[in-house]
């Protein structure tokens, strides 16, 4: 029997892609999607993919009405957390795809979800490269205590920082604190320009066309540095695998985990 996906963010980048691959997968069956700008019609007509009946939902109360196993959300940072906690009171367990979420928002979605027995896995990229490279990070962090992280953007993106760089900030936090030569207060001039803190790390967003997505870390010792980066193509397939690899995993477990690489072994 195929496990049974309700999907909000259906039409977007990344949703029209994990649109098709459900439709085309022999593990899932998308039963419902949910976008407001194309509310009414076949998705099948909206994304071209001939076959696809499914009348897309305007609302994800909607969408949550009918019988699914998992909810997958790829929509916007303002909605996101009204979204998975509609579908933890519904005993639904979810993939959170949306970037925007705040620390204390993930803390109380993990409380959420344990007092409904679920499972919610929250990844700021799925990308498997993006991956390796916070596992390679929290590496890195043993033995280089200086570092900062940069992400880069499309000019349109709402929220900063990215999931992804928050997302690597606590999974750093808990190997260390960097250590800072010179105390942010105490910068001279604008202390904004040295960027925001985040779980301890300094994080500098960029924002301009011609990124997709991009973030570094930078370690420095004396007279020695490291760089690791990731960087997206226009392509939204490597983040539709690791969707589906989070969606076949997320009933395995209670509670709220941050990053895929909580559920595959590195």
């Amino acid at each position: 029997m195929k496990t049974k996906i309700s999907l909000a963010g259906a039409t977007g980048w990344v949703g029209s892609a994990l649109s098709k691959a459900i439709s085309q997968s022999e593990e899932f069956v998308l039963v419902a999607a949910v976008a407001r700008s194309s509310a009414g019609r076949r998705l099948g007509d909206v994304l071209g993919i001939p076959g696809l009946d499914l009348i897309v939902c305007s609302t994800v109360e909607e969408a949550l009405s009918t019988d699914c196993d998992i909810f997958i959300d790829y929509t916007h940072p303002a909605v996101v957390n009204h979204h998975v906690r509609l579908a933890i009171s519904r005993n639904i367990p979810v993939v959170i795809g949306t970037s925007g979420l705040a620390e204390e928002d993930f803390r109380e979605l993990d409380e959420l979800a344990r007092n409904h027995q679920v499972g919610v896995l929250a990844a700021g990229n799925f990308a498997i490269t993006a991956v390796l490279l916070q596992r390679l990070a929290m590496l890195a962090a043993k033995y280089m205590p200086h570092w900062e992280v940069i992400d880069y953007s499309t000019a349109e993106k709402p929220d900063a920082p990215s999931g992804t760089a928050m997302e690597l900030t606590s999974k750093l936090s808990q190997i260390r604190t960097p250590l800072l030569q010179y105390p942010i207060e105490h910068t001279h001039g604008q202390k904004e320009s040295r960027g925001a803190t985040v779980n301890g790390t300094q994080i500098h967003s960029v924002r301009l066309p011609g990124f997709v997505f991009a973030f570094e870390i930078i370690f420095g010792l004396p007279d020695q540095r490291l760089v690791l980066r990731h960087e997206a193509g226009n392509s939204a397939e490597p983040y539709v695998a690791g969707t589906l690899l989070a969606a076949k995993n997320v009933t395995t477990f209670v509670g709220l985990k941050r990053g895929l690489d909580s559920i595959i072994k590195l």
